[in-house]
């Protein structure tokens, strides 16, 4: 976890140049009128919480000569500092992703990232007393942290508690657009463990629960086979459940991966 700190013409040499001899120093000059600064502030603020870097936050108004000595015109107006080098950055507002990416650059791991792949491997191995326990921590760490609430739910589903997985994830808020496609996915996760655990009685639904299950089992192949299978043979079984399952699939996976782009294609010559 980083800092963050307000600098001034005074405090600049020894929080900003000093300091960045210990760990890299993103320099915020922004301004209090500045739109565009009060939406890159709270990504800033986030990454601090996460990335081992010291957010120095300088008011342009307060401190014209600062903003003259580096010749800031406009905010916001981000600088990289090591080493006591103050070096380019960017200037604008830089999406989250991208804000990852630079911070990778400057050979920056996410403690958070780290801790929720420990959470995984801990829940994978079954050891979920040990997972619970890192969740209450992280929690207290990262309070009300989507990317956490995300995790934890999908914590609860391996743990078969389903309804309140559903609670949790909704208090996201279905119109949360940055996390829109991990909510979905969350959704869909929840929708194959009832139905693996739940099948009916006819052909189309022993097949659709194995397909389910395959899929919580991370058999993506096999499962997209048996949901193809299911679209050629009644595209209205569950209201085009199928299809719907397929497409939830390519969201867990991704646009970019093979089994997606296969797939999708042979859904679309079945559907036309």
């Amino acid at each position: 976890m980083g800092t963050s700190i307000e600098v001034n013409s005074t405090t600049f040499p020894t929080e900003v140049l000093e300091n960045s001899h210990e760990k890299p120093v993103l320099v915020d000059f922004y301004a209090t009128w500045c739109g565009p600064c009060k939406i890159l502030k709270p990504t800033l603020e986030k990454l601090v919480q996460e990335y081992n870097f010291i957010l120095a936050k300088v008011d342009v108004d307060q401190n014209p000569d600062l903003a003259q000595t580096y010749q800031i015109e406009g905010v916001p107006d981000v600088r990289i500092v090591t080493q006591g080098e103050v070096k380019p950055g960017f200037v604008g507002v830089m999406s989250e992703p991208k804000l990852r990416q630079l911070l990778a650059e400057l050979n920056l791991n996410s403690e958070l990232e780290t801790e929720l792949e420990t959470l995984q491997n801990l829940t994978k191995s079954g050891d979920f007393q040990q997972a619970k326990s890192l969740l209450d921590q992280l929690f207290h760490k990262y309070p009300n942290n989507p990317t956490i609430i995300i995790e934890a739910a999908k914590f609860l589903i391996s743990l078969n508690r389903l309804e309140e997985a559903n609670k949790l994830i909704e208090t996201l808020g279905e119109n949360n657009r940055e996390y829109y496609p991990q909510i979905q996915q969350v959704k869909a996760l929840i929708h194959f463990k009832q139905e693996a655990e739940n099948p009916g009685d006819s052909e189309l639904d022993q097949t659709y629960a194995k397909a389910c299950s395959l899929t919580l089992s991370a058999n993506y192949e096999q499962a997209l086979e048996l949901f193809l299978g299911l679209v050629s043979t009644n595209r209205r079984y569950k209201n085009d459940g199928a299809r719907k399952a397929m497409l939830a699939i390519f969201n867990i996976l991704g646009d970019d991966n093979s089994l997606s782009k296969e797939y999708r294609q042979q859904l679309l010559l079945n559907l036309y």
